[in-house]
């Protein structure tokens, strides 16, 4: 199957390769970025790899998609997004992402979560149309709340010690976003 692959104004939504593996480690061997994560920083060149075949293996077995954020101009990967996990028959999936800190607050997220939206509500994706696309935080996170109210998510509450990382539970505020209420 073919990866599919989105442009938006300043980006080129695609696959991610083994060949981007040193812009994935420069991404989550940042502290930053991984501060809310169930992952630790990145500390080896390997670690990226493996998350990238993780990412992979994940749409060729038609379980989730990962995308790369690249810019237009360059061609650089600066973050990625996607669908950790769609239920093909329940018609749900579970958004993820992540950007370089020195592209944040630039609206490239935004920019990025409504192109894969988008095309998740239309149905262009393997996992067919999508009707509710969930998101889940750690209390704290506000830079992802803030960008998942503007997209449009609803925040449906707090789910209590429902994440186990880094050697201690972590409370989710959970958003939802159903395909009637979503505005391109």
């Amino acid at each position: 199957m073919e990866f599919p692959q989105f442009q938006t104004h300043r980006l080129i939504l695609n696959q991610i390769y083994e060949e981007d593996t040193e812009a994935v480690f420069n991404i989550f061997s940042d502290s930053d970025v991984v501060k809310y994560y169930d992952l630790s920083v990145f500390t080896e060149l390997e670690q990226a790899t493996k998350l990238i075949r993780f990412f992979n293996t994940r749409y060729q077995e038609n379980d989730g998609i990962r995308w790369a954020i690249r810019l237009k101009t360059t061609n650089e990967l600066i973050g990625t997004c996607g669908f950790n996990s769609w239920n093909i028959k329940m018609k749900n999936a579970v958004i993820g992402y992540d950007l370089h800190p020195k592209f944040w607050g630039k609206g490239i997220s935004t920019e990025a979560i409504h192109a894969i939206v988008n095309s998740a509500f239309k149905g262009t994706l393997t996992c067919g149309v999508i009707n509710r696309i969930q998101a889940d935080t750690v209390l704290g996170n506000v830079a992802s709340e803030s960008l998942l109210l503007k997209i449009g998510f609803k925040e449906e509450g707090i789910r209590r010690q429902s994440g186990f990382w880094k050697d201690k539970f972590h409370d989710l505020k959970c958003f939802g976003l159903i395909k009637s209420e979503y505005c391109a």
